[in-house]
């Protein structure tokens, strides 16, 4: 394969690449969608809450022109009117604000969902290149933005010739109308007039949606090289952690190998596993585990056990669950209190015969519950 053909961005972007392209801010927008839903919000808002508004302005209209002269040379009553007036016209408006607000929000987020990504705020030297704005003028980008241009022109100037078409006797008609009768009339065909043009810049989104789609897709794009060396980062930083978990392995043996020789007994399964246990019981309530190992480590602590002369017994089932149970430095499962009680008495007994007094003990061994039992090896 030529180098050539590995550098071509061919490949689907791996979720790594998605990741990153989405923190950095690299999602699809598009600024006609943005634009049709808040035109739309906004046109059926004035249709839905047009006559209220009417209603309103006509309320204001009335209080604000309607004084005599001792009211108007009386500043405060002129204060109350004017107070009036605005609470009036931000109650009537509130509504559409409200709904001008939720369009806002959802617009930007209808595709591509919520981002934050303050790195696309931030100033970047490249914008600033002329070159660069040179060749952005010529790309396909640029072509598809100066054929919805176009297309504005166009359907906005075919929406005004089809209302005006379609409203023509009234506007006609207007003209012998009494004032208010032909102001309603004439706020009612912007009305229709504005929604049929919000109307059509769906057809803008259309258009739009699915080519930012394709650019953010195409920008995504990797090539085989790139690939490759996302696979050796990751990769490497397996390694790196496996490094570390073997570091604090190591670190975790060599602290367990101090703690040895305060343990009080080892309990082994002769061919893989050693456990060893201390119990004060001056200080303590329950055993902790202070050291466990498997084949060389379990060697390991059976020859720190002989050295120290710490007692070792030998109880298979016993020492695979608490192997398997119990993290060092932790205390053993409660369901195990009765089995090592048996073998910490046994060790005590044993002692206490090496040192002539009583009998020699027997060990027996313990039973071990269904539920901590361990089969395996």
């Amino acid at each position: 394969m030529s180098e050539d053909s590995s550098q071509e961005k061919t490949e689907e972007p791996t979720e790594k690449k998605k990741e990153k392209a989405r923190k950095d801010g690299q999602v699809p927008r598009s600024r006609e969608l943005n634009t049709a839903v808040l035109l739309t919000a906004s046109a059926l808002s004035f249709i839905v809450f047009g006559p209220g508004l009417v209603r309103m302005a006509r309320t204001i209209f009335e209080t604000s022109f309607s004084f005599d002269r001792r009211q108007a040379m009386d500043t405060d009553k002129m204060g109350e009117i004017l107070g009036a007036s605005v609470f009036e016209a931000l109650w009537g408006i509130m509504p559409i604000l409200i709904i001008l607000l939720i369009a806002s929000i959802l617009g930007p987020i209808g595709l591509g969902g919520w981002n934050m990504a303050m790195k696309t705020a931030m100033p970047k030297a490249s914008r600033m290149n002329p070159i660069a704005g040179i060749k952005k003028m010529f790309s396909m980008n640029s072509l598809v933005e100066l054929l919805k241009s176009w297309l504005k022109v166009i359907g906005i100037g075919g929406c005004a010739v089809l209302v005006l078409m379609a409203q023509f006797e009234t506007v006609f008609n207007m003209t012998f109308e009494s004032t208010l009768p032909a102001l309603k009339h004439a706020l009612n065909m912007l009305l229709w007039s504005f929604l049929l043009i919000s109307l059509f810049t769906w057809v803008l989104v259309a258009i739009d949606v699915p080519f930012q789609i394709y650019q953010n897709a195409k920008k995504l794009k990797m090539s085989l090289q790139e690939i490759k060396e996302e696979y050796k980062s990751s990769e490497g930083n397996q390694e790196i952690k496996a490094k570390i978990k073997q570091i604090q392995r190591e670190m975790s043996q060599r602290r367990m190998m101090t703690d040895m020789p305060e343990a009080d007994v080892v309990i082994t399964n002769p061919e893989h596993y050693s456990v060893a246990l201390r119990y004060d019981p001056q200080s303590m309530d329950v055993p902790i585990l202070v050291a466990k190992g498997v084949d060389q480590m379990a060697m390991k602590i059976r020859e720190v056990a002989n050295e120290y002369d710490i007692p070792i017994i030998q109880m298979p089932p016993l020492a695979r669950s608490i192997y398997h149970f119990t993290d060092i430095g932790q205390e053993v499962p409660e369901g195990l209190y009765v089995a090592i009680a048996q073998v910490l008495a046994y060790v005590y007994q044993m002692d206490q015969y090496q040192k002539g007094q009583g009998q020699k003990p027997k060990l027996q061994t313990p039973d071990v519950p269904d539920d901590l039992r361990f089969d395996g090896v």
